[in-house]
């Protein structure tokens, strides 16, 4: 049996599979509302039309976020159980070349060919120990490790309400102000992608700089959407 191209690698993220989802949807939440709030201000939208606008957008973003989540790591479970069981059909027929396979695996590994013959006769006695070597070097996944599809979605949806709330709060608070959701908007992209960056282990600067330069981007925008459409209107 030839071996396969490593899948699914992502499913050997950290945190049991929601640190990504986590953080791409607070990130989101930020810019999508920050972004929403920016068009409408920027248009000339009363308290009223914001407070309302930013509502939706996280109401619609969170559950959007949470349903893509939940699809896409149950459709990529799916294809690693399909694969794993692909290798369990191989190594309940072709037993003998799949043991002579693993022995070359351990041989690939440094390990000596009396000692990788006596190990793949060790591992090949138990079949639950062989299919997770099997599926771990040829898979590149762990198929009792596999990310939880609940888990992410929940993590995606909480993730991006926080995110989308920052810049509606001094409206829900009564401050009719967008300099005060733009920069609490700012503070949280710095805060936030400085963060994202020291757990890539890169500098805190890049990281900040980055979200907050994409996060300004598109609030930019959508302002001056909402205020060529809000002129065009009004006139």
């Amino acid at each position: 049996m030839t071996t396969k191209e490593p899948i699914g690698h992502e499913h050997r993220d950290v945190s049991g599979g929601w640190l990504r989802p986590a953080v791409f949807g607070a990130m989101d939440g930020l810019v999508t509302n920050v972004s929403l709030i920016s068009g409408v201000g920027g248009g000339g939208g009363s308290r009223h039309a914001i407070v309302l606008t930013g509502l939706a957008g996280l109401a619609a973003g969170a559950f959007s976020m949470a349903a893509g989540e939940f699809v896409s790591v149950s459709s990529q479970n799916e294809l690693v159980q399909s694969e794993v069981d692909k290798e369990q059909r191989e190594l309940e027929i072709n037993a003998v070349a799949e043991q002579a396979e693993l022995v070359g695996m351990l041989r690939a590994r440094g390990i000596s060919a009396a000692t990788a013959r006596q190990a793949a006769a060790e591992i090949s006695a138990h079949p639950d120990k062989a299919l997770g070597f099997h599926a771990l070097e040829e898979l590149g996944v762990n198929p009792e490790e596999l990310p939880s599809p609940l888990l992410a979605a929940g993590a995606s949806l909480v993730a991006f309400s926080c995110g989308a709330i920052i810049p509606l709060f001094p409206y829900l608070v009564a401050a009719n102000v967008l300099w005060l959701a733009l920069g609490l908007s700012a503070l949280a992209a710095v805060v936030g992608g400085g963060l994202v960056a020291r757990l890539t282990a890169r500098p805190f600067w890049r990281g900040a700089l980055r979200q907050l330069l994409l996060g300004g981007i598109a609030a930019g925008l959508t302002y001056l959407i909402g205020m060529a459409v809000g002129g065009a209107v009004g006139a």
